[in-house]
């Protein structure tokens, strides 16, 4: 298993960390900051999810006039793993 740290930028949240298995799935995510209970759901349904699905779900949430979102930063946090895997 692998971890990663991101630091998300324009939302609530304040990091995110990832524990991704060596297939690629998603193991578990523990988020700090942002919409406890959204950000909990959020992490149930991407629980088990290839990274490229997860991307391919999430990129280009906005919320509300904000650029990005909690779900958008970590569609681009795992763009970035992926891209130094």
């Amino acid at each position: 298993m692998k971890t990663f740290t991101y630091i998300p930028e324009g939302v609530c949240s304040r990091r995110v960390d990832f524990f991704i298995a060596d297939d690629n799935t998603i193991e578990d995510v523990e988020i700090t900051g942002g919409c406890n209970g959204n950000l909990k759901g959020i992490v149930s349904l991407i629980k088990g999810m290839s990274i490229d699905d997860v991307v391919k779900r999430l990129e280009g949430i906005r919320c509300g006039n904000k650029m990005t979102s909690c779900p958008d930063q970590i569609a681009s946090a795992l763009k970035e793993f992926k891209s130094h895997a």
